[in-house]
């Protein structure tokens, strides 16, 4: 039975699914938008709003969360110096998701993740 197991499986174990999900919000932070199917997205979605709203806190509490969640120092930074100010006065719903169609080799559904709001990409370090 599944009660109370939330989010898919997607095939993989705890483990591969959580950094998974944290790569691909990083991959979001980082670019702005990102391609990928419609179940990835949907999990990337949970994480990357979660951070977004972390942001909008903006203390040490909330930074230490933000690198647990997302695993990456340099987009926490970023997260929390242009992300979460740009994002202070929005209430959620800080990504959206666009249908592509099905992708070429296996007809899987592929959607464009992307920030509701244009944020300045970070420089690289």
């Amino acid at each position: 039975m599944r009660h109370r197991n939330k989010g898919p499986k997607l095939n993989r174990t705890s483990a591969h699914r959580s950094s998974m999900a944290a790569n691909l919000a990083t991959a979001l932070l980082t670019h702005g938008r990102i391609q990928t199917t419609a179940p990835k997205a949907k999990l990337a979605r949970g994480v990357a709003e979660k951070a977004i709203t972390l942001a909008k806190e903006n203390t040490l509490h909330s930074r230490r969360q933000a690198i647990a969640l997302l695993r990456n120092k340099d987009i926490t930074y970023h997260l929390f110096d242009v992300v979460g100010p740009a994002f202070a006065d929005t209430q959620g719903g800080y990504t959206r998701t666009m249908k592509l169609g099905p992708r070429q080799g296996d007809a899987a559904p592929m959607v464009l993740l992307e920030l509701s709001k244009d944020v300045a990409v970070p420089a690289a370090r």
